[in-house]
């Protein structure tokens, strides 16, 4: 499985070592990307041993008969050339040559096919998993969802980390990181050893979940489910992309798996509990101002500052806040829809709670010169959902 980030990040240094007139310093990701990488990544499960293993045999085979096929065809070519003496024959058909060039070569393609059947089989039994993730693709991020299992009702959201967005806004500079744009906010935790079943769909178009490392890969298809699993046998962090092309910000939705021990990924998940219960809001509660105003500007900026930039003044395509007529229209319901639902570039934004959405609106409304004065209340976000 050919590794889309290797790809990506090689392109960025290029990139940026043309404008800086120098190469960049980056060294091998432990599982993620090497520098010069040619062969599969080191594999942490079996399903990854057993396709690097299966790569290989294909490889060789099909070499060894491209190899045989064209030596005994530049032999004969050579061995029986007219400038020798050599008459061409006249002949019909041969039972024994009819036989033997359909014999062998059926006898390699099950001998090809019986392997790689048996892996395809194993790749997608996903039966009997100790815990079931969906992961949900959305423009321009991964939803995680813990549904059976240790952990089950964890939600979070994973994103590009904010500082890695910056360091490609500006071109990648300078030395950038090892891990450069597969850093992300919210890794996805797993145990050791654990078979890990994960279920994909999406919010908006095509993506794809997929670490190279695990041998997984699958399709995030709106209004479908799909499913693969994994069973890492080392921990550590190991990453990936998202692999269909789907849309603009396609470069900046990695992946990344947390592999830990069990005591570990126990005491995760209790410490993720605690966390959410701490955010759970009253819809219903009403927020001053201030207080809103400042949980607004966090949500800003994990999530929407990487494309409306800091100052709110957008960039390109992307539109400003600062000054928009929509920001500082009366009429709080026409923002709230463009946030629950999207616009043009921007995606749907309905998987954040009502409280952040009303939180980030009330910042937007009241940052830079958007003095309005306005507060949007979660009620006011609760009831515009279903329009």
């Amino acid at each position: 499985m050919k590794s889309l980030s290797t790809l990506a990040r090689l392109a960025a240094i290029a990139a940026s070592a043309a404008g800086a007139g120098a190469a960049h310093a980056v060294n091998d990701l432990p599982g993620g990307p090497a520098v010069r990488q040619l062969n599969l990544h080191t594999a942490a499960t079996r399903i990854a041993v057993e396709q690097g293993w299966l790569h290989w045999f294909m490889l060789i085979t099909c070499t060894v008969i491209f190899i045989a096929v064209f030596a005994v065809m530049f032999y004969s070519i050579f061995k029986h050339r007219k400038s020798v003496g050599h008459k061409p024959a006249n002949f019909h058909e041969s039972v024994t040559v009819e036989v033997v060039w359909t014999v062998i070569p059926f006898l390699i393609v099950i001998g090809m096919a019986l392997p790689a059947t048996k892996v395809l089989v194993a790749s997608k039994d996903t039966s009997n998993s100790d815990l079931t993730i969906k992961a949900t693709g959305y423009q321009w991020k991964w939803g995680y969802d813990y549904l059976n299992g240790e952990g089950a009702g964890l939600s979070f959201l994973s994103t590009l980390d904010a500082t890695h967005r910056e360091i490609s806004n500006a071109g990648a500079k300078g030395d950038v990181p090892d891990n450069y744009l597969l850093k992300v906010d919210n890794p996805l935790v797993v145990p050791v050893n654990k078979k890990v079943r994960i279920i994909t769909t999406a919010n908006d178009v095509i993506h794809a979940w997929g670490v190279p490392a695990f041998g997984v890969k699958q399709d995030a298809i709106p209004g479908f489910v799909r499913d693969t699993w994994f069973r890492s046998e080392k921990t550590g962090d190991f990453y990936g992309q998202c692999y269909e092309l789907c849309g603009k910000e396609h470069a900046y939705m990695p992946i990344h798996v947390k592999v830990v021990s069990a005591q570990e990924y126990t005491a995760w998940v209790g410490d993720q509990q605690k966390k959410m219960a701490a955010k759970q809001d009253d819809p219903n509660k009403v927020w001053q101002l201030a207080d809103i105003v400042a949980r607004g500007e966090k949500v800003y900026g994990a999530n929407c500052a990487a494309c409306h930039q800091a100052n709110g003044k957008g960039a390109g395509p992307i539109k400003a806040l600062d000054g928009s007529p929509i920001v500082q229209d009366a009429d709080k319901s026409k923002q709230i829809q463009v946030v629950l639902h999207g616009r043009n570039a921007m995606p749907a934004w309905q998987q954040l709670s009502d409280t952040d959405i009303a939180a980030v609106i009330s910042y937007t409304k009241n940052s830079w010169s958007n003095k309005t004065g306005q507060v949007v209340q979660p009620s006011e976000v609760l009831a515009q959902r279903g329009k």
